[in-house]
């Protein structure tokens, strides 16, 4: 019988425990950049060297990120279900504990892509990126990271995942950002819901959900026990 397919959606909360500061728990603040300046076109328009000085801390601070236990939770789930892990995350702490199907919604801080052309990506890992270095079509590089106002070009993918989902399991998100908040509403109808988080997630119903009231390090290995015994 094949694995029940399990979709994920994770958010900032999971990276939080991992010490990667989020805006959302900064007030729109972070290490001192205001979100406005940084993660927006504009901001990017206005002043190149601040945005990139901006993603070149991040990924350095990313590099020297560990995954947690809610990461390996994630990835042990693997062992006993076809699992799509959806991310709002731009880290690679999935990737560090070993998760192998995984959709990057707002980009990768360990990729760069041309300022033209958004389908013009190279990996970079932990390296900056600094005025004058270009893309293979001659344009400066840039984060490849979706900004607020841009376009989410992996959302309709991720849609489908969920429309195709069997269980499904959001950590992490406020689910307040448009338009991965929406892609809850793609499940289908009667199929296994679970939300891991401390808080009550803002612009939600929780009817035929099942909400673990904690944080990804202690909820998620306690899902994963929970859905083993389903299928046992």
């Amino acid at each position: 019988m094949p694995n029940r397919k399990l979709v994920v959606l994770t958010g900032s909360g999971i990276s939080a425990e991992s010490g990667l500061a989020t805006f959302r728990d900064s007030g729109g603040l972070w290490e001192g950049f205001n979100v406005h300046e940084v993660a927006t076109i504009e901001g990017w328009h206005k002043d190149r060297s601040k945005v990139l000085e901006f993603y070149n801390l991040r990924r350095k601070q990313a590099s020297k990120a560990e995954p947690n236990k809610g990461h390996f939770a994630i990835r042990e789930l693997e062992d006993f279900f076809e699992v799509v892990l959806i991310t709002q995350n731009v880290d690679d702490l999935h990737e560090k504990a070993g998760s192998s199907n995984i959709i990057h919604l707002h980009g990768e801080l360990t990729k760069a892509r041309s300022e033209d052309n958004p389908y013009e990506v190279i990996e970079i890992g932990y390296q900056e990126i600094k005025l004058g270095d270009k893309s293979a079509d001659g344009s400066q590089l840039r984060p490849a990271i979706v900004w607020f106002g841009e376009m989410v070009p992996m959302i309709e993918k991720a849609a489908l995942e969920v429309m195709e989902a069997e269980i499904l399991l959001v950590v992490g998100t406020s689910l307040a950002v448009y338009p991965a908040a929406g892609l809850v509403n793609y499940a289908k109808q009667g199929i296994p819901k679970y939300i891991v988080d401390p808080s009550n997630p803002e612009l939600f119903s929780y009817e035929g959900w099942t909400h673990i009231k904690k944080t990804a390090t202690k909820g998620l290995p306690e899902i994963v026990e929970i859905l083993k015994n389903q299928i046992n």
